[in-house]
Order: C-alpha cells, then structure tokens, then sequence
C-alpha cells in the first residue's frame, strides 16, 4: 500500500504534495473522524492518504473502502449524525450512484459535520462522461465549496469540513483533475490528533432523524431558510477575495482563478481588471453578486458547465441590473462548455472583452515538435489474465458457432474493446454490464445470439450482486463472466470485499464472487483459472451450452493475479520469474501470438516471425499455450512460487 508520508508531515512546513493528499491533510487538519469512498480517479488517492495516515495513527481516524458510493455516503452520513465529523470520496460519476442518500442528506442535516468530495473529471481522461457536479449542490440545496487550484485545496477541505460543522449541514467539496492530481508545496498546519478518534453518540429523535413525509416536510421548510442564509453568509468565506479595482470583472470560481490571474497579468490588464476568485460558487454569494453585478461588464471563467455564470444572469434579472455578462452561454459565449479550460482559451476570452487584438499565442500557432513519438494504442498489459481469458471466449464462441453480444464495463477490461478480442460490444456505466445484459438476453433470440455479461471482482461488488440477483429472479439466459484478479486493479490496487483485508491492510473476511452468486440462487458455477486457455475455453463451453439449453444464468468466475501484483510480491520475496524466447527453428511465422494474442511483449520481426522483449516479458507463459509449433521457450525452469503467485497475488 502507498505510505503518503507527507501528508502526515510536522506542521509549520511547506511540503510537496498531490491536490489530492493536500485535500487529505486539510481533513485531517480539521479533525476527520470517519472516511468512507469507493476509489475512482481523479479521486482515489485523497482515501489512501487517509488510511495511511490511520495505519500510522492508530486507527484514527476510522477509513473504509465501501463496497459502492452509495453505501459510502450512507455510511458517512450515519457516522455524521452520531456526531462526529465525516467524509466520503468519490468521482463525479460515483454520486450519481448516491445522488439519493446525498439528497436525503440535505434534508437531514447532521449533528457532526459531512463533506462529499466529488472529484470531478473535464475532458474525460478516465470516466465515461463529462458532468459537473455542482448542479448536484443546486439540485439537492447543499453549498459547494470549490479550491481555486492546488494551492489552496488544503484550506479548501479544512473550511469545508470546519463550515459544515457550524451550519449542521452536509458541505460537497469539488474538486478537478488538475487540482487533484498536480504536485504543489503546501503549508501544513497542526493536527489534533487526539480528536480524531471517531466517538459519537446518538440521541432518539425520530422528527430530526426520519424522512417520513410528516417530518420530510418539516425538514424541506428548514431547508429553504437555511439556504437562504448560506447564501447571504458565505460571503464571507475565507477563500473567496477580490483582487483588482478595474472597471472590467472577471468572475473566476475554482481553478477558472488561476488560469484568469495568468491571463490579466501577460495581457497587461491589471489596471483594467477586477478579479473576483469565487470558491462558493453553489450558492452564489448574495452579497459577492451585487458587487460584481455593479461592473458594466463581466466576464466568466469556470470549469465545466456556466453555473455560475446562470446564477449572475438570473440575479442581473431580479435586479434588474444592466450589466453584460460573457462566458460560455449564448451566441456570444467565448469559452467552450466542453473540457479543460487553458491558459489560451482564456486570454483570448479575456482580450475580446478588452477589446484587444489577440495575442498569437492563443491562435494555436503551435511549432511542432522535432521528434514525433510513436504511436501507443492502448493494449492490456503483458501478462494480463484477462488476454488468455479472453483468446479463450473467442475460440469457445467460434467452437460452439454462437454469436455473442458482449455486455461490458468500467475496468481494465474495457480495453478488451479493441482488436483482435472485440469482447465489450456495450459499455453503459459501472455495474450495467449484467443489468443491460440481462434485458439483452430477452430480447435476442435465434441465429446463435447469446449474451455474455463481462465484468470486474471489483465492479460485481459495486453494482453487479443486485444485476445478477435480478437475473436469476427474472431467469435471464445469460452467461455472467466475473474477472476476479484480486483487487481494484485501475485505479492502484486497492482491496474489495473478496481481498480478504481492509483499508488500512488489516484482515478482513474474504467474500468470495462464487459463494455471493450460489446463495443468490445462480445453478451454475464454475471456477477457471483465466492463466490456463484451455482450462477457461472448457469452462466457458460448459457454461454456454447450459444457458443456451435452461435458459437460466451461468456464472463463469476467471481467477487470476494481476500480474503487476503478482510481480511485486515476486520482488519482495526474492523470487525471479523467467522471461521467453523465441526458437527461430520452430517459429513459423504464423503470426497468431502477435495478430491473435497482441501480447505487447511479442513484436513481429523483419522475417515475420516473432520477438519477444525481454524489457516487457512478465513470465506469465500464456504465449506458451497459444503457440501451434512450440516455439516460445523459459529462459530459466519457472521457479513453481511464480506460477502460484500469479494466481494467488494479492495487494499487500
């Protein structure tokens, strides 16, 4: 597990940190009690922070990986109205997955203090959409604090926390792939590490405590006064400030500050500028607004969607205020309402506003560079189990003339997309690989349709026990792959329900995919080793052929180490895996290890036969099985722990 050292460094120092630690030291700063997340990037690592710094201090404070964000936010809520103060963690898609214990969260208010952290995820580098979640703090009427960059998203967590702790009212802290995963100093204050010991206590209160509609109603009254207060009051939250006497407002909520700051200083206009840095932008000060909404003219910058540009526009109605607001709405938006922004886009906003002719820089006059990279399509690491597994399903669906309609999933195995496997024909979001599968399986009858729902250990944790319980209730014919490799494997190894140990590596029980699926009623099981072709190709046949002929769901669970894993754990006990090589004499030049397998450690050489890296070899021998003519050989006797740790390997 990942020792994050820093983010428990002496206080009164300035220390280099990821956003995301930062925002962990600013929790721990303020005295976290209780942390619970689902890791998802760009946000995973503000958790493993946290749990290292409770392996070090004792348990303190409490940090679990929950099995989804639901369950996470329902967890911390729980924590918060015992009183203590409490956090979860997820990605910007994790709270659509706890939109309603979030929205039941306003309602309630806590007696502790709740912050829900949503890493957000412009330009999607690793999620399935782009959305910005501070519609949900408009939505469900829970104020948003948002950090103005990686500087301040330390204060940024702390005020947070501290402000829900005074209002009694759950907080979401916003944050986005830049803030939360670039390295900045950061100037670290005290802990109170005694505090952070989660005891609470609870006091019977069922008008405070339930959301029965009698009470509901009670409670959607206190709501409404209490917004109507944040409003006027989080004017005066410590992060936002004014910068600037110009006559021409720049509006800049989150990291839209930095980029704006930048953008005045090289065009030059500091004298023409009044820079309003917003990190409230959910709900938009009143106070704040009626300042800027005294500038005959006003530019908006912010990350995502015009949130905040919508509150001035509606506010300029009420007053009826004649200031012209810019941004991204309309026919004369000057900045895009898709992905990052950039230091270019925003000058050139900027020096439309002011009237000036554009600097070339923000034309895109780019120079191109002197070397181009080759090209690096994305491909499953070597030594993957899912690769084996995989050229498995293929031959099994060919063997039994079945046309498969693959139902995918969020995972390292998304990329089983891409040739020459082609085995995720949908992707929907995470978990829907059974629940969409299943209505699938349905409605595609005849012509050798079959539907095989892939999806992760982790993932069938997260979302997947309920898919397959519906299932198996509404007797869906379809065959259920779980890849189980141990761990949450994209986004850093970090443990599940059937890893056997917690968050902060202690043991724990071991749920195992088999057991979960028999006691929900699935008739048939079985259990391949994903290293071995020929072990999953018969399996993977049983198993078809038992749902094309009962018409009822299969589960074929495929075990297997990642093989990053597995290769670490090699390391640390002194065991050395063999690499291959290739016989030229027996080599054929067939081209099935490179073309039908598209291991990145077998390249095709000038003869056509194959090469192997040795640079990129992990010794898993899966190229072993796949070739006709035996031509792939150890270098050394595979020493039999690594054939062991590959199938067993586990985060440690």
């Amino acid at each position: 597990m990942p020792r994050y050292s820093e983010v428990l460094a002496p206080a009164g120092g300035k220390v280099l940190m990821l956003g995301n630690v930062a925002i962990a030291r600013g929790f721990l700063e303020a005295g976290v009690q209780f942390v619970a997340a689902y890791p998802g990037t760009p946000s995973t690592e503000v958790v493993e922070a946290l749990a290292a710094a409770a392996r070090r201090l004792g348990g303190r404070p409490y940090v679990e990986w929950s099995v989804n964000e639901k369950v996470a936010l329902e967890a911390a809520l729980g924590a918060a109205i015992t009183g203590v103060r409490a956090v979860a963690v997820m990605k910007h898609v994790g709270l659509n997955v706890a939109a309603d214990p979030f929205f039941s969260s306003a309602y309630l208010g806590v007696e502790g203090a709740l912050v829900v952290v949503s890493a957000d995820d412009p330009w999607m580098w690793s999620s399935q959409n782009e959305q910005d979640n501070r519609w949900y703090g408009l939505h469900a009427y829970v104020p948003v604090v948002e950090p103005t960059g990686p500087q301040d998203a330390k204060e940024a967590a702390k005020l947070a926390l501290e402000y829900s702790a005074r209002y009694k009212r759950p907080f979401l802290l916003r944050s986005t792939t830049r803030i939360s995963h670039t390295r900045v100093p950061v100037e670290t204050g005290a802990i109170p590490v005694e505090e952070l010991e989660p005891r609470g206590d609870f006091s019977k209160n069922p008008a405070r405590w339930t959301l029965i509609p009698q009470y509901a109603r009670m409670h959607r009254l206190e709501l409404l006064e209490a917004w109507d207060r944040l409003r006027r009051e989080l004017a005066g939250f410590p992060l936002n400030r004014v910068e600037g006497s110009g006559p021409v407002a720049v509006v800049a909520p989150g990291l839209g500050y930095r980029y704006a700051r930048e953008a005045v200083k090289l065009l030059g206009a500091e004298d023409e500028v009044t820079i309003y840095a917003v990190a409230t932008p959910v709900p938009l000060p009143e106070p704040l607004a009626e300042k800027i909404l005294s500038h005959d003219m006003v530019l908006v910058v912010e990350e995502g969607d015009p949130i905040v540009e919508i509150q001035l526009k509606t506010m300029a109605v009420e007053v009826d205020a004649r200031t012209r607001i810019l941004g991204k709405r309309g026919a004369q938006g000057l900045l895009p309402r898709h992905g990052e922004l950039g230091l270019e886009k925003v000058a050139a906003a900027l020096a439309k506003v002011l009237g000036r002719e554009l600097p070339a820089w923000t034309r895109g006059e780019r120079r191109e560079p002197g070397v181009k990279l080759p090209p690096r399509p994305p491909v499953l690491c070597a030594g993957c189990p899912y690769r084996s597994f995989f050229y498995a399903l293929r031959r099994a669906a060919n063997k039994l003339r079945l046309r498969p309609v693959y139902s995918g999933d969020i995972g390292c195995y998304s990329l089983g997309i891409l040739p020459p496997f082609e085995v995720q024909d949908i992707i929907v979001d995470m978990g829907a690989s059974i629940g969409s599968g299943s209505g699938m399986a349905h409605t595609l009858t005849g012509g050798g349709r079959v539907v095989v729902a892939i999806i992760g250990d982790s993932t069938f944790y997260h979302s997947g026990v309920t898919a397959l319980m519906n299932a198996v209730y509404n007797q869906s014919p379809l065959l259920v792959v779980v890849l189980d490799n141990h761990t949450t494997a994209m986004t850093g190894h970090q443990p599940h329900p059937g890893v056997g140990v917690d968050a902060e590596g202690r043991a724990a029980p071991e749920i195992r995919v088999e057991e979960v699926a028999r006691g929900i009623g699935v008739e048939k099981i079985l259990v391949s080793d994903a290293f071995d072709i020929r072990d999953s190709e018969a399996k993977l046949i049983e198993a078809l052929r038992y749902t094309i002929e009962t018409r009822k769901p299969a589960v074929v669970v495929a075990r297997g180490a990642c093989i990053l894993v597995a290769l670490q754990q090699a390391r640390r006990r002194g065991i050395k895996p063999p690499t291959y090589y290739v016989d030229p004499e027996k080599c054929t030049a067939c081209g099935i290890c490179y073309k039908a397998f598209n291991c990145p450690a077998i390249q095709r050489g000038e003869d056509g036969k194959a090469v192997i890296d040795p640079a990129l070899c992990t010794g898993c021998a899966e190229c072993v099985q796949v070739c006709p003519f035996d031509a792939f050989k150890p270098s050394q006797e595979p020493p039999e722990e690594w054939t062991v740790i590959m199938r067993t390997a586990k985060p440690a």
